[in-house]
């Protein structure tokens, strides 16, 4: 995959010094944390082949219940 240079010119606009890329609050950690939340909430949808909270494919306990 490639990342456009559009993008990084965007994502870099209002640089002003090393920490507003790599500080507590830069940009690093933010696409970091962006990046894995997206990724978390894609992954039932391939892995598991039904969307987030469908309990319609959730498998029944013992009891026929659904949770």
């Amino acid at each position: 995959m490639t990342i456009r240079t559009e993008l990084l010119d965007e994502l870099i606009k209002d640089y002003k010094n090393p920490e507003d890329l790599l500080g507590e609050n830069g940009l690093l950690k933010q696409l970091t944390k962006a990046l894995s939340e997206r990724a978390m909430n894609a992954e039932p949808n391939d892995e598991l082949g039904f969307e987030k909270n469908d309990k319609s494919s959730y498998p029944s306990n013992r009891n026929n219940q659904v949770y």
